[in-house]
């Protein structure tokens, strides 16, 4: 049988959502205020979901501070009061839409756990706009 465990985090970071290769005006047309060029900001909230199957020693699918701890490394650190645009590396090619945001997330922990585990990542940007990335 697998189970599916949960971990919630948050993160607050600014971005702009920008294509260098359009005008201004095509800017504006597509990501209208998030196309600011001052940038604007977010309170992200995370939930991490990993399934596999209970271990007969421990009774966990992962060890719950195991996973806080590779969320807050590999995520809150680099990303909390961080400007997207300029401060992650990842984002300097890549416009950093929510949906790129869950993907880079979804890689970064994806390195980090065991192949015998799924990870699916969802990322609220808004509580009312929220991208899900399971990796397929």
């Amino acid at each position: 049988m697998r189970v599916t465990v949960h971990r919630k985090a948050h993160f607050n970071a600014a971005h702009r959502l920008y294509n260098p290769s359009w005008t201004n005006e095509k800017n504006d047309e597509i990501f209208g205020l998030c196309n600011n060029i001052n940038y604007h900001g977010h309170n992200y909230e995370l939930i991490v979901s990993v399934t596999g199957s209970i271990d007969p020693e421990t009774g966990y699918v992962i060890d719950m501070k195991v996973l806080k701890d590779l969320i807050h490394t590999e995520v809150e650190l680099p990303f909390d009061h961080k400007n997207l645009n300029l401060d992650v590396p990842a984002f300097k090619e890549v416009n950093p839409t929510a949906e790129n945001i869950v993907v880079e997330i979804w890689n970064r922990l994806r390195a980090k756990l065991s192949l015998s585990l799924d990870l699916e990542v969802t990322l609220y940007e808004t509580p009312r706009n929220f991208v899900t990335c399971s990796g397929s």
